[in-house]
């Protein structure tokens, strides 16, 4: 990911090459959500659902908590986030939790596995349609986005269609995808770095490392750590305050704390402008690393364990 940035910083895509790379970003947003929706099978996790509590918890986490949040950041701008800067941190707060390192850290961390598939689908599932709605309600009028009949036209076209579709034919290539599953990762990593590719090259030709600094840099950096720190403490405080078990807790927090880069960058792709887009996926970058590195160290030390911490 850091390679694609510093090839996009060195050789941004221009003229002829910029349309070519933007048509390319358009059909790969359409593949990739085509394969979220033949890989989400939230029947398939029906074990977790009853945990509704949970996935309330979860949901609130991902779509209230976290705006609410940015919100609140309001107060850091202009004199320690940049308008762009924290327009990107209001996007990260809407995007869905991620589905695979939500789970993967579930289970090593001996949590609640199915409820934390079903819970961590359903974010993925809602967040097609949550994601624009909130985006746009946070951040019409800041021109950085518009939220026209035009623009919910291509939304649709590229996200909810193709998500529709893969949702549609799962049952006829859900198993020829399960046979493939490595070809397909490389589709998916391949297709989330042209976008980033794009999206950095048009931030560069638009002049965005001029307008940040190194000391930006570190504040937007301390600023998502504190993010992080207050969604983990709240979602294990709810959890405790909600008697849930353990295990249970273990998914409310790792499912609740997370932000899906690999479903936000493309949807970023197709909401901003080409010349903001750059700065405004820059947050949800950084936060994607600090929570694997977080979330990674906290799901090896209650795997260890193995019991609730005091």
């Amino acid at each position: 990911m850091l390679a694609t940035v510093l090839v996009a910083t060195v050789l941004p895509a221009r003229g002829v090459g910029a349309t070519v790379a933007s048509t390319a970003t358009t059909v790969a947003v359409a593949v990739l959500f085509f394969l979220y929706g033949a890989r989400i099978a939230p029947r398939e996790a029906w074990a977790g659902a009853r945990h509704w509590r949970l996935h309330v918890l979860v949901m609130l986490s991902t779509f209230a908590l976290f705006p609410l949040l940015a919100f609140a950041a309001q107060l850091l701008r202009p004199a320690v986030l940049t308008p762009e800067l924290y327009q990107g941190l209001v996007f990260l707060c809407v995007v869905p939790s991620t589905v695979q390192s939500s789970i993967a850290f579930t289970s090593i961390a001996g949590g609640n596995v199915p409820a934390a598939i079903f819970t961590a689908s359903l974010s993925n599932v809602a967040g097609v349609v949550l994601t624009p709605l909130l985006a746009a309600l946070m951040l019409t009028g800041t021109g950085t986005m518009t939220f026209s009949p035009a623009a919910i036209g291509e939304i649709v076209l590229q996200l909810v269609v193709p998500f529709a579709a893969g949702q549609a034919l799962r049952p006829w290539i859900g198993a020829w995808m399960q046979r493939r599953r490595r070809v397909l990762g490389l589709v998916d990593r391949g297709s989330i770095l042209l976008v980033v590719y794009t999206a950095f090259s048009a931030g560069v030709v638009a002049g965005i490392w001029h307008r940040i600094s190194t000391g930006r840099l570190l504040a937007l950096a301390a600023v998502l750590a504190v993010l992080l720190t207050v969604v983990l403490v709240a979602t294990a405080l709810a959890g405790r305050l909600l008697g849930f078990s353990w295990p249970d807790r273990i998914t409310a927090i790792f499912c609740g704390s997370k932000k899906s880069m690999a479903t936000g960058l493309p949807m970023a792709a197709v909401l901003f402008s080409p010349q903001v887009v750059g700065l405004i996926v820059l947050p949800l970058m950084l936060f994607h690393q600090l929570q694997l590195i977080v979330c990674a160290a906290l799901a090896r030390r209650w795997g260890a364990a193995g019991t609730t911490p005091a």
